[in-house]
């Protein structure tokens, strides 16, 4: 077998990734038209109108505007934080007019959201602007810095980047282990404990490879924890602001000093009280460094003709203000243990220099490779969590997609080093029933129930596992525009109709007493808004609304409930199931589920694929012979 070249594999990367870049640049352009404009509000890239609140420097010396929004405050929307964000003006039927300035996202609370804006923004016009909109730009920083790690990646010689990428892309050699004594961990499994040790043991790169509800989060959270016993501070970083702010709350319980570099996507005084910016704006020496920054400002603003003392009292100030900043962001970084933040986020200034012993990437099979080399550029070993059997990194350029894009650095080390791979094998989610089918399609029937969670239920004698054929109740799909894909209207209410029943079986009560938690799932954008409203209108479901989400896949990705429903949509006589194929995406929806899981679709299309086959028969034939 023909040992691969790195250089030449990394170059293919490269091309694959400038070819997304295309893809979704032009994507942006056609957007960017007015025609696009609802559009983009129905899928939350646009809020318009908005109203400008108040200005001000934050603490990190930016520029800062407040943006709330007035309307269409039901539909959940993309902005967070370090998002690139452009403003508008557009009256009904006349063409948008885009200021000439971007923005970026520093923190979005509910319809309130700070945008960082450059000093000479003409604030006036945009209070004044007639339909003031704000919407995400084409995020060009994101694609430079991962375009600008490939190149170093490729560049590499002699160094311990060099290493890692020869190790990464080819099968030899092997990944380097030291010698420690195995530590017991009495309060995590046997997959776990030894997944810790192997962390430990690792000279190079570790996989932690966690199937749903395997407690891959408490293993990294003690793997994190144990590095700490030997190496004075480690990077922790994620593909997401959702995914760095989960592992961050989980190290801060467990009682170790983490400093979240970026602003979290959930602003509550707990995620903030660990952030540079508030931690920032706690110092002590803030004051004082305020009060210069302020002198600075008002010199600049009453500048005199002929004042030849105007430049050095300005060095003066400036001179004085980097000195407190380094001292501040010194002390900051010298008592942080962990420093977090998202995998681009890991290129910000405040860590250029920075090297750490042992990097830490959670969620890595949703991350792009390339997005996975910039921080790895910072570290000397690498440890992986995640599971690639779960959602893939998001890729729009079906060219780039077939060529390779959408497979991950993590996917490529499990293919030429199984031996760096551990798997976590016992769950502590879902029934035994309802894992089953998961376990044997995607891992090789190697996952286990805990006897805690084996024959969990609601209800006695239940089935599970329910798939409910929708043939025959005049089901049908429609499509309606690339970005939503399709809806079916008569599955819609036949999903509420079933949930409806299964909640009378519960009782309110009870529901309302145990909290009982339920999860509407569709592959479909269009579908998911269109549950969203038959909910708000139906009297049945307003007392248990707080109990109900519905949302797409990526939405419920991390998450879980207990009563699961899926509404599949597609309904031809072709057997057509687009990018329900990914089978990735569905092992997501099924294993969301604590107790029920009620699979919605229909049978003819969708049994023509294998997959699909063996789980309808999976759950009408086991729940026919059960019931005989």
């Amino acid at each position: 077998m023909n040992t691969p070249n790195p250089i030449q594999a990394l170059m293919q990367q490269k091309l694959l990734l400038q070819l997304e870049y295309a893809t979704e640049k032009e994507a942006f352009r056609k957007l960017t038209e007015s025609i696009g404009m609802q559009r983009k509000l129905k899928r939350g890239d646009a809020w318009w109108p908005v109203s400008v609140g108040k200005s001000y420097y934050n603490s990190l010396n930016q520029f800062s505007i407040e943006i709330h929004r007035t309307q269409d405050q039901d539909i959940e929307h993309n902005f967070e934080f370090g998002r690139p964000v452009a403003f508008f003006r557009g009256i009904a039927n006349n063409p948008l007019h885009y200021f000439p300035f971007t923005g970026t996202v520093s923190y979005v609370d509910g319809d309130r959201m700070v945008v960082v804006v450059p000093d000479n923004t003409p604030l006036a016009d945009l209070q004044n602007a007639e339909g003031l909109g704000v919407q995400l730009s084409f995020d060009e920083t994101s694609y430079k810095m991962m375009f600008d790690a490939l190149d170093r990646v490729m560049k590499a010689s002699g160094n311990r980047l060099a290493y890692l990428r020869d190790l990464f892309y080819t099968q030899n050699p092997t990944p380097g282990t030291r010698h420690l004594s195995p530590i017991s961990f009495p309060y995590l499994n046997k997959t776990q404990e030894e997944a810790v040790n192997r962390v430990l043991q690792a000279k190079d790169v570790m996989i932690v490879h966690g199937p749903p509800g395997t407690g891959k989060t408490t293993t990294l959270v003690e793997a994190i924890n144990e590095t700490l016993m030997r190496e004075p501070q480690v990077l922790v970083c994620a593909q997401s602001n959702m995914a760095v702010d989960w592992i961050s709350e989980k190290l801060v319980d467990r009682g170790i000093p983490v400093l979240r570099i970026g602003n979290p996507t959930r602003v509550n005084d707990k995620m903030l009280s660990f952030t540079y910016e508030r931690r920032f704006e706690s110092h002590p020496e803030y004051p004082q460094l305020w009060a210069i920054r302020k002198a600075l400002r008002e010199l600049r603003a009453k500048r005199k003709r002929g004042d030849d003392k105007y430049h050095q009292k300005v060095e003066r100030l400036k001179s004085r203000a980097t000195e407190l900043e380094i001292r501040i962001q010194g002390e900051l970084f010298g008592e942080a243990r962990v420093i977090a933040c998202t995998l681009v986020g890991s290129a910000n200034r405040l860590l250029q220099g920075m090297k750490f012993g042992t990097l830490f990437i959670d969620e890595a099979a949703q991350a792009l490779e390339a997005a996975c080399w910039i921080p790895i550029r910072k570290a000397s070993r690498v440890v992986f969590a995640g599971d690639h059997c779960q959602l893939p990194p998001t890729v729009k350029s079906i060219a780039a997609l077939k060529g390779g894009l959408g497979k991950t650095l993590m996917e490529r080390i499990v293919e030429n080093h199984p031996e760096a791979v551990s798997l976590l094998t016992i769950q502590y989610r879902m029934n035994e029933q309802i894992m089953r089918f998961s376990s044997d399609w995607f891992y090789g029937g190697k996952v286990e129930s805990d006897p805690s969670v084996r024959n969990r239920g609601i209800l006695d004698y239940d089935d599970p596992i329910e798939w409910l054929d929708t043939e025959g109740i005049g089901a049908k799909e429609e499509f309606i525009g690339e970005s939503f894909g399709r809806i079916n209207r008569q599955e819609a209410l036949l999903t509420l109709a079933v949930l409806e029943v299964y909640f009378e079986k519960i009782g309110k009560q009870r529901i309302l007493e145990e909290r009982i938690d339920v999860g509407v799932i569709s592959p479909y954008r269009a579908q998911v808004q269109y549950l969203r409203q038959l909910v708000k209108k139906e009297p049945f479901f307003k007392p248990y609304r707080s109990l109900i989400s519905i949302n797409t896949v990526d939405g419920f990705q991390g998450q879980e409930r207990d009563v699961i429903l899926i509404s599949l949509v597609r309904n031809n006589q072709k057997g057509e199931i687009g990018f329900l194929r990914d089978l990735r995406r569905m092992n997501v929806a099924i294993t969301r589920a604590r107790m029920k899981l009620i699979i919605l679709g229909d049978k003819t299309t969708l049994t023509a694929h294998k997959f699909y086959k063996k789980l309808y028969d999976y759950s009408v034939l086991r729940d026919y012979v059960e019931k005989k």
